[in-house]
């Protein structure tokens, strides 16, 4: 079984809420799965997990950043790709601090606009009450061994580094 590295992200607003995308398979292997997720996706060729948590950053939510800050969790376990292939996923988080909640699907692929359904913003308590799927399952307990972010600088996005 091949490896697949990938960053992900933990996104927070001012108030301190995570931002996850709702992924909705109607066809191919994944059909009828339905499931909340950190933004973020594999490594392309020759890039590091930082390098690739900088781009996925960009292309799914149109944010930009110049640095990310040092990973703050990781999980590793064996992953069904919507072609069907089974992979061991190696996935680092990062976090960044975003001064709004806009967001830009202009960096979306085909495949992202076709399962990628919707987006919230998601405080501690709603994650703590939901009956939803949320992955990684353990993201309240990731979440709350982050520091409460710094006040934001002039930059669009800034990081806090644990």
């Amino acid at each position: 079984m091949r490896r697949r590295p990938s960053a992900r992200l933990l996104i927070l607003d001012p108030a301190g809420k995570v931002l996850l995308f709702r992924f909705s398979y109607r066809r191919g292997a994944l059909a009828g799965q339905t499931y909340w997720a950190t933004p973020g996706g594999g490594l392309e060729e020759n890039e590091t997990f930082e390098q690739a948590a900088i781009r996925e950053l960009r292309e799914e939510t149109g944010l930009h950043v110049d640095a990310i800050g040092p990973e703050v969790a990781c999980r590793e376990f064996v992953l069904q790709l919507p072609d069907g292939e089974h992979v061991i996923a190696d996935e680092r988080f990062f976090v960044v601090q975003a001064e709004h909640t806009d967001l830009s699907r202009d960096g979306w692929t085909p495949e992202e606009h076709e399962v990628m359904a919707d987006h919230r913003w998601w405080s501690m308590a709603e994650l703590a009450q939901t009956s939803d799927t949320v992955w990684p399952d353990n993201l309240p307990d990731i979440l709350s061994r982050i520091e409460p972010p710094a006040p934001a600088g002039p930059a669009v996005l800034s990081n806090r580094i644990l």
